[in-house]
């Protein structure tokens, strides 16, 4: 048996293992969930870095921007083991947890600190509860549960507010003087980013932060809460309430929108109530979207039925690695599987499997090796290597269908 694993352990429990479209490809804590991923909320709220995650088998290989190993073998007493579903508020205090203890958000145990040695055998399947491995409540704090992928979206706006001001506090340089800010929270443009003229920021519903790297080119108006990620682009437009990724490219138009990072919008097109996933290229005139005609709750479909989210607004929640053609018109709540390359002359399905090829059933797969293959070139462009680990798991993805 392996070494036994110590620190900070994110756990995809069997509800987070099924979120379309986003777990087929990667941990969900690897997901971007307001400004930061799960896994760096988890760290900076527990002051220690994640050792490791447990997640669906396929996804064992998973490597990643410093995304920590699938851990094997025994996790030591005293692993904090987190629940990736749960998204807790950036705040400022840390959170100490003695062996033994969970953590509360809302109710539900959030984080235990294990009581016992636990094989990781234990936690396969998804189905373990964390207070079993605990003995007693020990802390609460506030956070956000994802029980469906379009929570992301749902608590967008409100995790922004409370993210953004938090970021904002670690930024003490000036905004360049002619940047034009509106509203009454900050403007917090970090040192080494780079906003040309013409550009407005609207602090009237929340703090704007731009991250070092990052570029807003002219003719862009953004409205808070913002966060803009490292070495991203913002090439003009207008965009209200997102977290834009690092190194991603976008234009046009896009609210209430979260990017994993990686990404490409970047020609004119509106995405509103969207999730979109690292390495997505989406064409030129791709729009979503996010408000039925009856203004009424919008359905999705996934790999388990039709689901009504209860949500007015909702556009589309697009897989790693998808892509999409010019003029691409996607529907009310679709979701778009990882690897799907979307084409036609129709607004595609609500539901384009994972690894699809066109835009309606019956689906054709793109073929695999020519997927890794341009995969591999589209991450190279980026500078960026598909590493063998991360080939492995898109390869297993693809096997899984």
């Amino acid at each position: 048996m392996s070494e036994p694993n110590r620190g900070l352990v994110c756990y995809d429990d069997a509800i987070a293992r099924a979120m379309e479209p986003f777990a087929h490809t990667r941990p969900v804590s690897e997901l971007r969930v307001g400004a930061l991923l799960v896994r760096e909320r988890w760290a900076r709220l527990l002051a220690q870095q994640a050792t490791g995650f447990v997640a669906a088998p396929h996804l064992a290989t998973f490597d990643e921007f410093g995304a920590p190993p699938g851990v094997r073998g025994v996790l030591k007493a005293g692993t904090v083991l987190a629940n990736s579903r749960c998204a807790p508020w950036l705040m400022p205090e840390v959170v100490t947890l003695d062996p033994g203890g969970w953590a509360e958000v809302d109710g539900r145990v959030a984080a235990v600190a294990l009581a016992r040695d636990v094989a990781v055998q234990e936690l396969a399947d998804g189905h373990l509860a964390l207070e079993s491995l605990g003995t007693r409540k020990h802390a609460m704090f506030k956070g956000w549960w994802l029980d469906h992928a379009w929570d992301i979206v749902r608590h967008l706006p409100e995790m922004l507010r409370s993210d953004a001001m938090s970021l904002a506090d670690g930024i003490k340089d000036a905004p360049p003087p002619h940047l034009t800010v509106l509203g009454e929270h900050r403007a917090a443009v970090a040192r080494g980013a780079y906003v040309e003229p013409h550009v407005v920021f609207d602090t009237t519903g929340g703090d704007i932060v731009v991250l070092p790297g990052a570029r807003i080119n002219a003719f862009t108006r953004i409205a808070g809460p913002a966060v803009i990620g490292d070495s991203t682009i913002v090439a003009g437009g207008r965009f209200a309430a997102v977290a834009i990724g690092e190194h991603s490219r976008v234009c046009g138009e896009m609210s209430v929108t979260a990017v994993q990072g990686y990404a490409n919008k970047g020609h004119d097109g509106f995405v509103g109530h969207s999730v979109i996933g690292r390495w997505a290229n989406l064409g030129a005139l791709t729009t979503t979207s996010n408000l039925k005609n009856s203004y009424g709750s919008v359905r999705v479909e996934t790999a388990t039925g039709e689901h009504d989210t209860g949500m007015q607004f909702l556009g589309s929640l697009i897989g790693d690695h998808a892509k999409t053609a010019i003029g691409t018109r996607l529907m009310t709540g679709t979701i778009v599987g990882a690897g799907a390359n979307v084409f036609g002359d129709r607004s595609p399905a609500k539901r384009v499997p994972p690894f699809a090829w066109g835009d309606q059933p019956p689906f054709a797969r793109y073929e695999r090796a020519k997927f890794t293959e341009v995969a591999r070139h589209v991450m190279k462009r980026r500078e960026v290597t598909l590493s063998p680990g991360n080939q492995a798991t898109l390869e297993a993805a693809w096997d899984l269908g």
